[in-house]
């Protein structure tokens, strides 16, 4: 059996994440809207801190989707990720079937195992990793 290699480990999980985030948030009902206020480097909003002092203030920038107007605030509203996995439509399944198969693959272990099958293995790796 192949290994994946980590960039495609990653990659199956991004996609899963990508596909859940585009059904939670299309970009037809959404806007992105920047909110700023004043941050540090060494803080929360690193990544979005702009301009810093020297003390290593600076505004932070931070991007968020907002409904594009009431109706699709609305909508948006129905699209939670609880409705979702009630849904479980073939798209997410497909994407969660690839993700478990890189995993399973990345442990070595061939697809399709049973839940039990699984956590005997986790247990048992946790177990040996633990001595």
């Amino acid at each position: 059996m192949s290994h994946p290699t980590p960039a495609q480990e990653k990659a199956a999980a991004k996609e899963l994440d990508g596909l859940r985030n585009r059904w939670l948030n299309p970009p037809e009902w959404t806007r992105t809207e920047i909110l700023e206020f004043p941050g540090s480097v060494s803080g929360p909003w690193a990544r979005y801190v702009v301009e810093p002092n020297p003390k290593g203030i600076g505004t932070v920038r931070w991007p968020r989707l907002v409904p594009k107007d009431s109706d699709c605030a609305a909508q948006l509203k129905k699209r939670t990720l609880t409705n979702l996995y009630n849904q479980r439509p073939q798209w997410l399944q497909d994407a969660h079937a690839a993700l478990d198969a890189a995993v399973a693959a990345a442990y070595g272990w061939e697809p399709n195992l049973s839940d039990e099958e699984i956590l005997e293995r986790l247990l048992k790796l946790n177990l040996e990793r633990s001595k």
